[in-house]
């Protein structure tokens, strides 16, 4: 299958341009939109929720990642294969947290030529043909490149780079060794639970989600709103 990640937002017209590229070919695989509101244009923090949301994917599956502030300049456009999975998009960042967090992982510089190339859509008219063939089976496009990070590249980020529309704020931190930790968000240091009930209604607290990632929330509450939390805010354990 090919799943698409991007900052484009639910709406306009982006998502379906790239869509229909995809969908040219009557063999073309099920497509599936993982994530359209991903953090504008920072590929770092889009880098750590890629990184966690791929694990839930078969081998072989393709991701397009697009989110890409220097579309049409001289940052180059990549493919990197990391555990068996496919990632076509900008070499800016946004692969490299899964890659060094990968057993094994590939890195190339696309040197495809589409058919049309528009400065400020690569996602239609470079990324989207070049993950269909990818997904047809068909040979890499690209030159092989060293992975052009080092290995702490990986470790993880002790910021928001997320936040859903409950106002709950993913972070870039994984479970940590001491479930008892305390999280220091803001001025606020907050206890750890295993779900929102924990507290009473109102009431903040940090968790490990569904992703495998420490979130900060409020019982029935917004917690970015309460505790002035943006993609960005940084968090401690104390």
């Amino acid at each position: 299958m090919i799943a698409l990640f991007t900052d484009f937002g639910w709406a306009g017209p982006y998502v379906g341009q790239m869509r229909a590229v995809l969908a040219r070919n009557e063999s073309a695989p099920p497509v599936v939109d993982l994530m359209h509101d991903a953090p504008a244009y920072s590929a770092r923090a889009a880098g750590h929720l890629l990184a966690a949301l791929a694990d839930e994917f078969p081998a072989g599956t393709v991701f397009v990642g697009i989110v890409d502030p220097g579309v049409g300049s001289a940052r180059m456009p990549v493919i990197v294969e990391a555990d068996g999975n496919w990632f076509v998009g900008p070499g800016n960042g946004l692969f490299d947290v899964l890659s060094a967090r990968a057993t094994e992982s590939s890195w190339w510089r696309i040197t495809r030529e589409p058919e049309r190339q528009s400065a400020t859509f690569h996602g239609r008219d470079l990324f989207a043909p070049v993950a269909a063939s990818l997904a047809r089976g068909e040979s890499v496009p690209g030159d092989p490149i060293d992975a052009p990070h080092g290995p702490e590249v990986g470790v993880e980020l002790a910021e928001v780079v997320y936040i859903d529309r409950y106002g709950n704020a993913m972070t870039g931190l994984r479970a940590p060794a001491d479930p008892t930790a305390s999280l220091r968000v803001g001025q606020r240091e907050l206890a750890g639970g295993h779900t929102f009930s924990d507290v009473a209604a109102g009431e903040g607290l940090w968790l490990v989600n569904s992703l495998g990632l420490v979130e900060v929330v409020v019982n029935q509450g917004d917690a970015a709103r309460a505790y002035g939390l943006t993609v960005g805010s940084t968090v401690a354990w104390c």
